[in-house]
């Protein structure tokens, strides 16, 4: 069994209310080999929402308490994100998930890049909230493939 992030199966949970639908993802949890979620929205924002990048680090920073994720209208939505990593370990037990095929760039799923928290669409090298909650609790993650 794998974790995937929501959009990446088909669900319309993006920020701009969109899916980024990976056929392969789809049928796998389509199949029941894989379970879909969308931390951004387990954790209580709603789709469409405003666009929010982690600010003064990365996700293990924001888990630490050492960065903050906000929208780009400088409101504070790290509770938030915090709230969908956790429900998103919360599935990974439950299901025995071993690994994980996140959305990059995300501030919650990005697996290997992130928006660099200035809104100006540059990325920099780092992992989402729920990317590096995962990856603490020894889950492997990565992009899908080919992304």
């Amino acid at each position: 069994m794998i974790l995937v992030s929501a959009c990446l199966a088909g669900v319309p949970c993006r920020y701009d209310g969109r899916a980024k639908t990976v056929p392969e993802l789809r049928a796998a949890v389509e199949r029941g080999e894989a379970v879909a979620v969308c931390p951004e929205m387990a954790g209580g924002l709603n789709t469409p929402r405003r666009p929010a990048e982690i600010v003064g680090g990365a996700g293990a920073d924001v888990l630490a308490g050492r960065a903050r994720v906000l929208d780009d209208a400088g409101e504070d939505v790290t509770a938030e994100f915090v709230a969908g990593a956790h429900h998103a370990l919360e599935v990974v037990r439950r299901h025995g998930v071993d690994t994980a095929v996140l959305h990059d760039r995300s501030p919650s799923c990005g697996s290997e890049s992130i928006y660099d928290g200035e809104f100006r669409g540059h990325t920099v090298p780092g992992e989402g909230v729920t990317a590096a909650l995962l990856r603490e609790q020894g889950v492997q993650v990565r992009p899908p493939a080919g992304h």
